[in-house]
C-alpha cells in the first residue's frame, strides 16, 4: 500500500472527507466546514462567518495594518505571546466609526462626526482601557492636513478637544477615552466624536480635497470568562458521516511509527486555509496545539516532573498487578495563543487564549 502524502495525511487527520473538497455546494452557503473537537477550534467556530448576524464587509486598510502591528509585537509567528511583550490584558477590541450623512468639507475645513457603537460588548469582558486612533498628519501636494478629535457637544456642554499621545516610531496618535466610558465594563451603547481636520499648506495651493480615514477606537479588555464558552446553538447544518479527530488520530499516529519511543512531545499542525478560515482570521496562519505520545519509562525520571502516584502506579504495574495500567503521557504545561480575526461586525479582535500549546509532557 503507498504511503500517502503528508498533506493528505492531515486532511485525513481532520476527518474532512475528499468529496467535501469537490463538493462544497451542498454546504449551507456562507457556513464554516465542520471542525474536528479541538478546544480552540470549536471556540473561534462559534466567531467564525455564516453565525447569525454577520454583517462582514473588507476591513478597512489602516486599521488592519496597525492591528496587525499590534499583534506582530505582542505574539510571534505561531501566535505565542512574546515575554516581555504583554499588551497588559488578554483581548483589545478595534472598533469601527459609524459616520453620519452631510458634506464634511467646508472650505479648508473638513468635520466629520462619528458615532461608535458599543452596544454588542459581552458583560463578561471588563473595560481597562480605551482611546481612539487617528493620523493627526497626512501629507497634500502643497501642504498637509492636521487633524484632531473632539469630544461631540451635548446640551449647553461645548465640544471638549482630545489631546493625543503621538507614537514615537510610527505617525499615530491616541486620545485616551477611558474617563468617558463607564470603567469596570463594556456597557456604554455609544461613544460621540469629531473628526476635525483643516488644508494647512502653501497660499493658493489647490489640493484635492481628500477625506482622511476615519479615527478607530480600541477597547483593552480583560475577559474574565474561566474557560472557553461552548458553542451557541445555531441551526443544524449538514453532518460529516465520518469520524472526528478523536477517532481519526489513533490511526494517524500508528502510521507514524507507533509507540517506538518514550514519553514526549509531537507536532500536530492545523491549517486556517485547510479549514476554510484565512479570509477573516488574519494570523497566525497556522495553529500547531502538539501533543504528547509514547511509553511512560519504567523508572520514570526527574525531567518529566510525574507526581509520586505516578511512580507508585508503575511499581504496582510492574510488581504487584499487572492489570493496574502503566502512567500515560499527557501534556504537563501549556501556553496560551494569540489570534488576530475579524468581527461579524467589521471590527477586528485581538485575543489570547489560555493553555491551547502544549509545551512539556509528563505521565501521569
Amino acid at each position: 500500500m503507498a504511503l500517502l502524502h503528508p498533506f493528505t495525511s492531515l486532511l485525513l487527520l481532520l476527518a474532512v472527507p475528499l468529496s467535501w473538497a469537490t463538493n462544497q455546494s451542498m454546504l449551507l452557503p456562507g457556513s464554516p466546514p465542520a471542525v474536528p473537537p479541538l478546544p480552540l477550534l470549536q471556540a473561534l467556530q462559534v466567531r467564525a462567518p455564516g453565525s447569525q448576524g454577520w454583517q462582514l464587509g473588507p476591513a478597512s486598510r489602516q486599521p488592519l495594518r496597525y492591528m496587525l502591528n499590534l499583534y506582530r509585537r505582542a505574539a510571534d509567528r505561531e501566535g505565542r505571546p512574546r515575554h516581555g511583550r504583554s499588551l497588559g490584558t488578554n483581548t483589545v477590541r478595534l472598533v469601527q466609526a459609524r459616520s453620519h450623512g452631510g458634506l464634511p468639507w467646508a472650505g479648508r475645513w473638513y468635520v466629520q462626526p462619528l458615532t461608535y457603537r458599543l452596544e454588542g460588548q459581552s458583560k463578561a469582558e471588563h473595560l481597562l482601557r480605551a482611546t481612539v486612533v487617528y493620523l493627526p498628519s497626512l501629507p497634500l501636494a502643497s501642504g498637509r492636513l492636521l487633524c484632531a478629535l473632539e469630544l461631540a457637544a451635548s446640551g449647553e456642554a461645548p465640544g471638549l478637544l482630545l489631546s493625543p499621545a503621538v507614537h514615537p516610531h510610527h505617525s499615530w496618535a491616541e486620545a485616551e477615552v477611558t474617563p468617558y466610558l463607564v470603567p469596570g465594563n463594556g456597557s456604554t451603547e455609544s461613544l460621540e466624536l469629531r473628526h476635525v481636520c483643516v488644508r494647512a499648506g502653501r497660499a493658493g495651493g489647490h489640493d484635492t480635497p481628500v477625506a482622511p480615514s476615519h479615527p478607530f477606537l480600541l477597547l483593552y479588555l480583560n475577559d474574565t470568562r474561566a474557560g472557553l464558552a461552548p458553542p451557541a446553538a445555531e441551526p443544524q447544518r449538514r453532518r460529516r458521516d465520518t469520524g472526528t479527530l478523536a477517532h481519526d488520530l489513533p490511526g494517524y499516529l500508528r502510521e507514524q511509527g507507533g509507540e517506538k519511543s518514550d514519553c514526549s512531545l509531537r507536532p500536530f499542525p492545523v491549517s486556517f486555509a485547510q479549514l476554510g478560515w484565512d479570509h477573516w482570521i488574519i494570523a497566525p496562519h497556522r495553529y500547531n496545539p502538539r501533543y504528547c505520545k509514547g511509553a511512560c519509562p519504567r523508572l520514570l525520571r526527574y525531567d518529566y516532573h510525574a507526581p509520586n502516584h505516578a511512580v507508585v502506579q508503575s511499581f504496582v504495574h510492574q510488581l504487584v498487578d499487572a492489570n493496574v495500567p502503566r502512567p500515560s503521557c499527557v501534556p504537563y504545561r501549556y501556553s496560551p495563543i494569540s489570534v488576530l480575526m475579524i468581527e461579524r461586525d467589521g471590527g477586528i479582535l485581538y485575543k489570547e487564549y489560555e493553555n491551547m500549546i502544549a509545551e512539556s509532557c509528563t505521565c501521569r
